[in-house]
């Protein structure tokens, strides 16, 4: 049975690049940083954390807290004692178009003690984060890679996500239709063969995949294979070859759908991208 995360983040990649080790003492600011996210955890010390539509976050034991798509905040840590952080950059190949970072909501905050099987990594994470070792830089980056995997996992088993992509991955049968759009997104799938690999009614199917996902199996496969489209082509494969590996009988049916989908022709959404 192939991996239900492996599915989407062997296409659909998340990087990060630390930026900050060390105590934040009184007030700090974070801008919200291009297409890049935020990674932050919290190792000791009582933080607030300030958003500009007011919500405010009160930390008071270890924790993570994820921002996956920009998003400004300020910290406010004692003055004299501060918190430690360990901050990463997060990037998530496609950017706007990644589903894993669309399908999140905008800031996460977990206790660290929430992380499955987390606490090795998180040790020898804050360990090289607060050393001065050669590769630090390089193994910090990669941990905090699977802190993010971590992440993902536990708001998947925990039931936290009701509704969306990450919920439908939880949800016992709704997982296997979605690995098999993932995976076979150039075959002919129909609301039947969707809802036998899910091993579900196709009345019961599609109401469930609607509630909970939040659009119907139709909507959302072309939702994917538009993904995938854009990856291919900011990758620079032509559209003929394009239109083959995500299920398109043509270029004129790949374009059709890309258009009515994102409101652009494939090449005008590649010459957007490259001019911005």
């Amino acid at each position: 049975m192939v991996d239900r995360l492996q599915s989407l983040l062997g296409r659909f990649a998340v990087n990060a690049e630390v930026f900050h080790a060390g105590a934040l003492c009184g007030i700090n600011d974070l801008a919200a940083d291009g297409e890049r996210g935020q990674l932050h955890l919290i190792r000791d010390g009582q933080v607030r954390v300030e958003h500009a539509d007011g919500s405010v976050i009160e930390i008071t034991e270890p924790s993570v807290l994820v921002y996956p798509r920009p998003l400004a905040h300020r910290f406010v840590t004692d003055p004299d004692t501060g918190a430690d952080f360990a901050c990463a950059h997060l990037q998530f190949e496609g950017g706007g178009n990644n589903p894993v970072s669309a399908a999140l909501p905008p800031v996460i905050c977990l206790p660290l003690s929430e992380l499955y099987g987390g606490q090795p990594i998180l040790s020898v994470l804050f360990e090289e984060a607060f050393a001065q070792r050669c590769g630090r830089q390089a193994l910090l980056d990669r941990l905090f890679e699977v802190v993010m995997i971590q992440i993902l996992r536990a708001l998947m088993e925990s039931g936290q996500l009701r509704v969306g992509l990450l919920a439908g991955m939880a949800h016992p049968r709704l997982r296997h239709a979605l690995v098999a759009m993932h995976e076979e997104p150039a075959q002919e799938w129909t609301l039947e063969l969707l809802a036998q690999r899910a091993g579900m009614s196709r009345s019961a199917f599609a109401d469930s995949f609607r509630d909970t996902i939040g659009s119907t199996p139709g909507h959302y496969l072309q939702g994917w294979r538009t993904r995938l489209v854009q990856q291919a082509l900011r990758k620079g494969q032509p559209l003929k070859r394009i239109a083959v590996d995500v299920g398109y009988g043509s270029e004129a049916a790949l374009s059709r759908a890309f258009k009515s989908q994102t409101g652009q022709s494939p090449r005008q959404w590649k010459q957007g991208v490259h001019t911005t």
